[in-house]
């Protein structure tokens, strides 16, 4: 089947409409025949992509052998096929949905630390084999690369399911949900003004196969939920919002999950209107449990990331086996959290899942490795190799990326500071990879005077150095917590879903920008 007559078919009308009375929200039902049925899985009967897409071994040993016959080192071929619906709520009703699908294959040439790449957009063996042929450009020569005689599928552990949990659900459960949880935050107090959600739902199916024998499958589900409340008070005007997000199927949303979003969501807001901006200046800062931490992952994380460090280009490239922060600072990267947005049962290099511990006891000892860096420092690859799609190269990337328990509780922490700041909540922010400086705003966060949280804050933003912070780090709660927030991280022009957590810690010192 080409491209054309898949996307065609996949797109058909399944009665949407009919519901909402709306033509546009059509395309968000998938007929059977054209996409995979929810019995179907990536294991058993031939895998995912030989049932559905007529993809043998014997025709990926063809392609594969075709792309490193000119001279390169190393073949690899990314098969992906991925159908997303989307639902959005607001002004009373659920009024936008669309539905996308991808299929394609990418195909990469390794000749010594150069890559040649190509993808199709048909899963023919004419399409296939040309990528193949393009990919190896990067390469000429007598042909060297070694071929695997067989292929040895890749055993893992399966951390999310391994079959679609989305394709079979009617389009009017997905209105339900988004609808349920707009609806809750209208009528949860009369400051309200607009509420929104946004509802998303994936499945997503891989195949990777390399020159070296490498194979294999894996299926991801996952779907989100972010809802925003609007409020008005005194003719002054407040949002916020709250998000959810898991490899998860419908039964993550549970009553009680869609009325925990919207209060969250609509508590959040409330806050604003008694916060005030807090003054400027160096100062104690304690860091919330579970989304602080995005400052983990965007101020230390990327610094991490091998590509960076290979290139000489992150601060940490020459503090390995280093020490970086105090003895009861541990930090991991991990794709084994069960059903974790970030979570991956196999890399998207056929590397399996695994945790990787980048600082132990305040040293740094790993970095976050793809094969190419692996290559690079004589390491064993650590399951990290990402990309967004099947156009794009792989690359180190996070998965789920957090700082582990430490000897301080919770309250022990709150009531050593004197005057500082309480950072809960994150939204936008900077950082510069090569020196580690970052710039976060918090939306949500409080003032702790003589050991004890007081009055609300807005509009504060931290301004600060990665591994500054870092070694400034003094005390490390026992309350770790992973956030299951929609958290989406971008590199190099590719997105990629990822998890982060965090228990409380105290910085010392910490740089607050607010008001003089």
């Amino acid at each position: 089947m080409n491209r054309r007559e898949f996307i065609s078919g996949s797109m058909a009308s399944a009665g949407l409409g009919a519901v909402m009375g709306s033509s546009f929200l059509t395309s968000c039902a998938h007929p059977a025949g054209t996409t995979i049925k929810p019995s179907q899985s990536v294991s058993g009967n031939g895998g995912y992509f030989e049932t559905n897409f007529g993809i043998s071994k014997e025709l990926i040993s063809k392609v594969l052998r075709k792309s490193v016959e000119s001279g390169g080192d190393f073949g690899e071929i990314f098969f992906q096929h991925k159908v997303s619906d989307f639902v959005g709520f607001e002004d009373g009703q659920v009024n936008r949905a669309y539905a996308q699908v991808d299929l394609g294959a990418g195909i990469r040439v390794l000749k010594g630390e150069q890559t040649g790449y190509a993808f199709t957009e048909e899963l023919t063996e004419e399409s296939l084999l040309r990528a193949a042929i393009t990919a190896s450009t990067i390469a000429a020569g007598k042909a060297n690369g070694t071929i695997a005689s067989t292929f040895k599928e890749v055993e893992v552990k399966r951390y999310y399911p391994q079959k679609p949990l989305w394709i079979d659900i009617a389009p009017q459960e997905k209105i339900r949900i988004a609808g349920a949880v707009g609806k809750k935050i209208q009528d949860a107090d009369k400051r309200v003004i607009k509420a929104s959600t946004y509802f998303g739902d994936s499945d997503e199916a891989v195949l990777i196969a390399n020159t070296e024998g490498v194979f294999a499958e894996d299926m991801r589900p996952m779907t989100i939920m972010y809802a925003n409340c609007a409020a008005m008070q005194d003719g002054k005007i407040e949002s916020n919002g709250f998000s959810r997000s898991a490899r998860r199927g419908v039964d993550l949303y549970t009553e009680e999950l869609m009325t925990h979003i919207a209060d969250e969501a609509v508590k959040r807001t409330m806050i604003l209107f008694d916060a005030t901006v807090p003054p400027a200046g160096e100062m104690e800062v304690v860091l919330a449990p579970a989304s602080s931490g995005i400052l983990l992952h965007e101020a230390m994380g990327h610094g991490f990331e091998a590509d960076f460090n290979r290139k000489k280009t992150s601060i940490f490239s020459s503090m390995m086996n280093q020490k970086v922060a105090e003895n009861f600072v541990t930090i991991a990267d991990t794709g084994l959290e069960e059903n974790a947005r970030g979570a991956l049962n196999v890399d998207d290099e056929g590397v399996p899942a695994q945790n990787t511990v980048l600082v132990q006891n305040g040293k740094l000892v790993s970095y976050l490795h793809d094969r190419i860096s692996s290559k690079y420092y004589k390491v064993p690859p650590t399951g990290n190799g990402r990309r967004e799609d099947f156009r794009c190269t792989p690359m180190p990337r996070m998965r789920v990326t957090t700082m582990e328990n430490g000897p301080h509780t919770h309250d022990d922490i709150i009531s050593s500071v004197k005057k500082g700041l309480y950072a809960v909540d994150f939204s936008n922010g900077e950082v510069a990879i090569g020196a580690g400086d970052y710039s976060f705003y918090v939306k949500t966060g409080y003032l702790i005077e003589n050991g004890k949280l007081t009055a609300p804050v807005k509009d504060v933003n931290l301004i600060g150095n990665g591994p500054d912070t870092l070694s400034k780090i003094v005390m490390v709660g026992n309350d770790k917590e992973i956030d299951l927030g929609t958290w989406t991280c971008g590199k190099d022009g590719q997105s990629v879903p990822v998890g982060l957590g965090l228990p409380t810690i105290k910085v010392s010192s910490i740089t607050v920008g607010g008001v003089n």
